[in-house]
C-alpha cells in the first residue's frame, strides 16, 4: 500500500471520527474505539468518500489489545505516517471530595494511563518521520472539574515531554486545542448550552487538518 496510514484513537464519533473523514482521501484510516456498530458506521461514511479503513473495536486501556494492534499494523504496513489521539473518558461533573473511586480509576485509565501504554508501541511505528497529535482540554483547577481536568493534565504532561524529548529526533509530536463542539462529551459537561452556538465538528476537522498535516 502506497497511501499514508493513519492510526485514529477514539474514532467512533466526535472528533476523532470527524478527523477519520477528513483525512479519508489521503490516507487508510485504522479506527480504533470500543463500539463496534459506530466504527462500522464510520466506515461507510469513509467508503462514500471514496476512502478505506481497518476497523479495529478494542478498548485502549488493555496493554495486550494495544500491542495486539501494533503489532498487527507493523506486520500489514510496517509503520504509520500518523496517530492521532483522540480517545477520552468524561466523568461526571462533581466536587471534589465527592469524587467517586470508579470515575476516577476509569478517568485516570483512559486519559492518562492507555497513552502511557501506547505511546512505546506507536513510536517506532512512526519512526523518524512520523507525527503523533494530542488535543488538550484545559479545565485543570475549574471547579468541578477535578477528576476530568486532573486526568487530562496528566495526559498532556505526558504529551509535552514526549513533545520536548522528540525536537532533534522525530517523530513529530504536536498538541492542539479545538474549539467547542458540540459532541457528546461536551453534552456532559455542558447539558443546557445552546450548541448552535458551537463550532461544527466537521468545519472544526477541517480548520485543524493543516495544522495536522503541516
Amino acid at each position: 500500500m502506497t497511501q499514508k496510514i493513519a492510526l485514529i484513537t477514539g474514532a467512533s464519533r466526535g472528533l476523532g471520527a470527524a478527523l477519520a473523514e477528513a483525512l479519508a482521501p489521503t490516507h487508510h484510516i485504522v479506527a480504533v474505539a470500543r463500539t463496534t456498530g459506530a466504527l462500522e458506521e464510520l466506515d461507510d461514511r469513509i467508503k462514500a468518500l471514496g476512502g478505506s479503513a481497518t476497523l479495529a473495536p478494542m478498548d485502549i486501556t488493555q496493554p495486550a489489545a494495544m500491542a495486539t494492534l501494533c503489532r498487527g499494523i507493523h506486520d500489514r504496513w510496517g509503520q504509520l505516517d500518523l496517530w492521532l489521539h483522540a480517545a477520552i473518558h468524561a466523568a461526571p461533573l462533581s466536587p471534589t471530595p465527592s469524587v467517586g473511586e470508579k470515575d476516577w480509576s476509569k478517568s485516570i485509565a483512559v486519559n492518562a494511563t492507555a497513552p502511557s501504554i501506547l505511546i512505546p508501541y506507536v513510536a517506532p511505528l512512526l519512526g523518524h518521520s512520523g507525527q503523533a497529535v494530542f488535543f488538550d482540554d484545559p479545565r485543570a483547577g475549574e471547579k468541578f472539574f477535578g477528576t476530568y481536568g486532573a486526568s487530562k493534565a496528566a495526559q498532556m504532561a505526558l504529551a509535552r515531554s514526549w513533545q520536548a524529548e522528540t525536537v532533534n529526533t522525530g517523530p513529530v509530536v504536536k498538541i492542539l486545542a479545538p474549539q467547542a463542539m458540540p459532541t457528546a462529551l461536551r453534552a456532559r459537561f455542558f447539558p443546557g448550552e445552546d450548541r448552535a452556538r458551537l463550532a461544527d465538528i466537521h468545519a472544526e476537522a477541517a480548520r485543524l487538518l493543516p495544522d495536522i498535516l503541516g
